[in-house]
């Protein structure tokens, strides 16, 4: 791999990690130093809000429902436009969350996130979260 590629790859999987230390202390208002102004992400949640600021508006929102909210890194890869993180996710059920008051049960499940990165900000954002497997462990469904 060619040296720009392999900086390139590095580039992002750092962005990719500050990402996680934004979300992690709850920083929400510091998404935008690692995420496009004009970011699209193709899978929000309902009623989310366009950019950083909609992906800053459903990290309020989960943590607010599972304040122990963790994402545990299963597999990483990087290339030089994407980063793909596959994670374990786990949580406890301890405000409303869709509609439904604390359970206080916990669940872990699997999630992808897909993100397309230039000059270390990702600029297109895909994911996908076992939905179904966090009712269903909450006893929702």
């Amino acid at each position: 791999m060619p040296d720009d590629v392999q900086d390139r790859a590095k580039t992002n999987l750092e962005a990719q990690g500050r990402m996680g230390e934004i979300v992690g202390a709850g920083e929400y208002d510091r998404l935008t130093e690692v995420l496009a102004d004009g970011l699209v992400d193709h899978d929000p949640a309902p009623g989310q809000s366009e950019g950083p600021k909609g992906i800053g508006e459903f990290w309020t929102t989960f943590t607010t429902a599972f304040p122990d909210v963790a994402l545990e890194p299963v597999q990483v890869i990087a290339t030089e436009d994407y980063v793909t993180a596959v994670l374990e996710i786990t949580g406890t059920h301890q405000g409303e969350f869709l509609g439904h008051e604390a359970t206080g049960k916990s669940f872990t499940v699997r999630g992808i996130q897909v993100g397309r990165f230039a000059d270390g900000r990702m600029t297109e954002r895909w994911g996908a979260t076992d939905q179904l497997g966090i009712l269903q462990q909450l006893g929702l469904v």
